[in-house]
């Protein structure tokens, strides 16, 4: 059967001509520099022959994907164009722009992408990349996004082959990481559920062992089944990617690009969290819900629950590590609440309260949110703080726990930035001891997929 007869799960990462597309990709990344030109010195015509051969096998495997035609022929002059210019700074505005995959989110669906990118938590330069992936979209997520949790822009992924940007902790596909040179309205963004779920049941099944946890019939089942796990990123992704701009918010969006002290991004990552979370509790107390749901949202509260206390705080340096400082705000709390338990040397918890619990906090985040329209930002990440420090400890050096002082109250919130510590609140003495023995596991999960882990 020749290429153009193949569908587009027959391109995987045997094929010939996609092994062919990516050595040549791989060939060309290091003749880049960090915005994607090249760099001073490099072989021209090499470049040129390179790009060439990317070319020949986008158009030869272009017919295996139907749904991205517009994609890859505009694609095609993308790089056409950039090798024109002499390999300046790349602008993928135009195949960008023809590239919508949320527009198909059917299970299974394969694309083939390529771009000049960063990958975050991956590459910082932009770099070229070649990725083929598989729409991951189960029948319950597409009933629960059309009829309550509306995100038309959220589509999960799967990897089936990548390039060097992807063999690393990247997890997600935004199309902002593009090389462009001019912003265009951004219509999708794609999180890699295979890689969330195989990272997760690594690191969690080293901490169950590492704390002597029992684990629940839930946990058991996350650990040994990949794709029910991937199943269960998929609902927590969907709630959390649109709680971003849902609920009683500071004016702004959120996460718009703004200079902030870190915590205050840890309390919106955990807030999105613990939205995904309570929505959990609710869809597995609703007996109207169809058992599938019901039991990916019993699941969805473990997985939530585990990945914040083991996997975050651990991940990581300790320079404003935010997502870090939200799982340590959630492990303390629930030890303060009495619903977890660290007796013995041995890991419990009181599961029948833990549900209410979690709530809980997210309840006192969402308060703290609700009041912020009626304080003036410097008043709002002062309260931010305190609701931090009432649970975690910060550093006995801190100048923002002994009392910022009136002049850098008065000065402009850059020096009320500058003054939070880079490790503002340290790791308790259990996750130092826990790190000690969990960070090789955590660290060698990098380019880890869901077929191998």
């Amino acid at each position: 059967m020749s290429l153009l007869e193949t569908t587009h799960t027959e391109v995987g990462a045997t094929t010939p001509t996609w092994l062919a597309l990516k050595e040549a990709v791989t060939a060309f990344r290091p003749l880049q520099q960090r915005d994607g030109a090249l760099i001073d010195g490099a072989d021209r015509d090499e470049a040129g022959r390179l790009i060439e051969r990317v070319r020949e096998a986008v158009r030869e495997l272009a017919p295996a994907f139907p749904a991205d035609t517009a994609y890859l022929e505009a694609l095609d002059v993308d790089l056409a164009d950039w090798a024109a210019s002499g390999f300046d700074v790349p602008d993928f505005a135009r195949s960008l722009a023809a590239f919508n995959p949320q527009r198909d989110r059917v299970d299974g669906l394969r694309h083939l992408v390529v771009f000049p990118m960063t990958t975050q938590n991956g590459s910082p330069d932009r770099l070229l990349e070649a990725v083929l992936i598989d729409v991951v979209w189960p029948e319950f997520v597409d009933r629960l996004e059309r009829e309550r949790y509306s995100n038309p822009l959220f589509v999960p992924i799967r990897f089936v082959d990548f390039t060097g940007g992807y063999d690393t902790n990247a997890a997600v596909l935004f199309p902002e990481t593009v090389a462009m040179k001019e912003l265009i309205p951004f219509t999708w963004g794609a999180i890699f559920a295979d890689r969330e779920a195989a990272r997760y049941r690594r690191v969690v099944k080293a901490a169950v062992d590492i704390t002597k946890l029992e684990p629940t019939d839930e946990i058991r089942r996350l650990l040994e089944d990949q794709r029910l796990t991937e199943e269960t990123f998929v609902l927590w992704d969907l709630i959390h990617d649109r709680t971003h701009m849902r609920g009683d918010l500071p004016f702004d969006p959120f996460m718009i690009k703004q200079r902030m002290p870190y915590f205050l991004y840890s309390l919106e990552e955990l807030r999105c969290d613990l939205t995904a979370y309570r929505e959990a509790v609710r869809l597995a107390r609703d007996e109207e819900v169809d058992e599938v749901t019901r039991d990916r949202a019993r699941l969805g509260q473990v997985a939530i629950l585990f990945d914040r206390l083991f996997r975050f705080p651990l991940t990581g340096g300790r320079v404003r590590n935010y997502d870090g400082l939200g799982g340590q705000l959630l492990f303390a709390w629930l030890h303060q609440h009495d619903v977890l338990h660290w007796t013995d040397t041995q890991l419990a918890f009181d599961w029948e309260r833990v549900p209410d619990v979690v709530v809980s906090l997210s309840d006192e985040i969402n308060t703290l949110y609700w009041a912020s329209i009626d304080r003036p930002k410097i008043a709002h990440w002062l309260a931010a703080y305190d609701l931090v420090r009432s649970v975690v400890p910060p550093h006995p050096a801190s100048r923002w726990a002994r009392g910022l002082p009136d002049e850098v109250l008065l000065g402009a919130p850059k020096g009320m930035t500058d003054a939070v510590l880079d490790d503002e609140f340290p790791l308790s003495m259990f996750y130092e001891a826990l790190g000690k023995k969990l960070r090789p596991t955590i660290d060698s999960t990098a380019g880890i997929t869901g077929e191998t882990a």
